[in-house]
């Protein structure tokens, strides 16, 4: 079961970091729009969810990562 877990961990924290570019690349498409107040906050409010959703995704990756050699650890010395 935490082999399952580690694995979700790690999709997710892919799944995340994809969603964080696709956000980059949406905040690049916004920034060539004229300055608006609704631009410069949607352009503040895009580079925060970035950086959460790529410390979001480091976290996950790591926990994954770490649980995957745990459990993998843990079969061999069972065997």
């Amino acid at each position: 079961m935490s082999r399952f877990i580690a694995v979700l961990q790690l999709l997710m924290a892919v799944i995340i970091a994809v969603a964080a570019i696709a956000t980059s690349i949406n905040l690049i498409l916004i920034s060539t729009r004229p300055e608006t107040i609704s631009v410069v906050n949607t352009m503040i409010g895009q580079g925060v969810l970035i950086i959460c959703m790529l410390a979001i995704a480091n976290i996950l990756f790591r926990k994954g990562l770490h649980a995957l050699k745990a459990a993998g650890q843990s079969d061999s010395k069972s065997s």
